[in-house]
């Protein structure tokens, strides 16, 4: 059978909504969005449908934006050819390779119940859309090698280079998870391009969150103090518990035994994928015990009834406040350094504190306890220092 038709490529740009005839049982559908695509209908050798006709079945052949006039042809021929040997396409017709972008969505799809929250997943994403999809997202999977992926990658491996290892990280995934479906074979091309060092090397530069120094949060947090607004309250504790933003804004009722004057924090919220106790001061309790008046499901509740505060919220606080070099992260940084220059405790008990994995797989395993009476007293002496109201003075 020739690979020949009534269709040109001009006539497959243009033509309206509607089903156009290639000849031998080829077909552009146009969608009235304007959408193409190709379908071939055949008629299975020997076999009937449940009415006891002759078997007759329409098979997609992808987007006519994706697959040639000549692919399609080739395609429909492919199909066409076991009908006739009475082998049913559905079956036997080798399996189509999806692009690199339909292998991501899956991906993405299968692993939205491990991400630790909903926006991981949603970043996990979005990097692809961003940087890969653009370039390679419409190419069959089998298709991508060493310069594809450093078509996504070279753009921005310098100017943006904690984005572009994480492009490169998740692109390795999806290319991996080809392979295993068998979409795929040989060595994965992110992996080449990293072993013969093809980009350059480099050298990250630290980012630290600007923190106020120990020797200012006093005077700080007497003007916090004077201060009604749920953020303002929110501050205080965060900045007490020396915790991260989303942990403090995100603490429900249930998570304080006020008996006990222990807040647990559940694994889903730490960084560490780990449950975390933190001791409550007189201080803390004294913040947050007036709040149960509102019967709201959170502690520190937002503009919504039983809704959070806003992450920007602290935030927004500290720059009306004119704290210039400080950022509401800042402040486990501050209690770290007033720890270690003040504060006659162990190392791992301070860092304890900020929920730090200390020590080797081999020492945590042994040193299970998470040390909350030495903490207790960590906590009692920075929650004495931040209330006192006075600046300390620096020798």
């Amino acid at each position: 059978m020739p690979l020949s038709g009534k269709l040109t490529k001009k006539l497959v740009e243009n033509l309206g909504a509607g089903r156009h005839g290639d000849g031998n049982g080829l077909y552009l559908v146009v969608d009235p969005s304007g959408a193409r695509r190709w379908i071939v209908r055949v008629v299975v050798k020997g076999q009937k449908n449940k009415n006891g006709a002759p078997l007759r079945t329409d098979f997609g052949l992808g987007s006519a934006e994706l697959v040639m006039l000549n692919q399609a042809r080739e395609r429909a021929l492919e199909y066409r050819r076991m009908a006739r040997q009475g082998l049913n396409p559905r079956f036997n017709a080798r399996q189509e390779v999806p692009t690199f972008e339909e292998v991501a969505q899956q991906v993405h799809i299968d692993r939205l119940p491990t991400w630790k929250n909903a926006k991981h997943g949603q970043q996990w994403i979005n990097t692809l859309r961003d940087y890969a999809f653009p370039k390679i997202g419409r190419m069959p999977v089998d298709a991508i090698g060493q310069p594809e992926v450093l078509m996504c990658l070279s753009p921005i491996w310098t100017e943006k280079h904690e984005t572009a290892r994480r492009l490169s990280q998740r692109m390795k995934v999806v290319l991996d998870v080809a392979k295993s479906k068998g979409f795929r074979s040989g060595e994965n091309p992110v992996t080449s391009i990293k072993d013969a060092q093809v980009l350059p090397k480099v050298k990250a530069k630290p980012k630290h969150h600007k923190a106020m120094r120990w020797q200012d949060v006093p005077d700080f947090y007497g003007k916090l103090r004077t201060r009604n607004a749920m953020a303002a309250k929110a501050l205080m504790f965060t900045c007490l518990t020396a915790s991260r933003t989303s942990e403090v804004l995100g603490m429900r009722w249930a998570e304080i035994d006020f008996e006990e004057q222990v807040w647990t924090c559940p694994p889903e919220r730490m960084k560490t994928g780990k449950e975390h106790r933190v001791p409550l001061t007189d201080e803390m309790v004294a913040i947050v015990e007036p709040l149960l008046a509102m019967r709201s499901d959170y502690v520190f509740e937002g503009q919504k009834r039983h809704q959070p505060l806003s992450n920007m919220a602290m935030l927004m606080l500290l720059r009306r406040m004119n704290a210039e070099g400080a950022t509401v992260h800042g402040f486990r940084s501050t209690f770290r350094d007033w720890a270690a220059e003040c504060a006659d405790v162990p190392r791992e008990v301070a860092e304890k504190s900020l929920a730090h994995t200390v020590g080797s797989d081999v020492e945590r395993a042994y040193a299970r306890s998470d040390l909350l009476d030495k903490r207790r007293e960590l906590m009692n002496a920075w929650s004495q220092f931040v209330a006192s109201g006075r600046a300390a003075e620096v020798s």
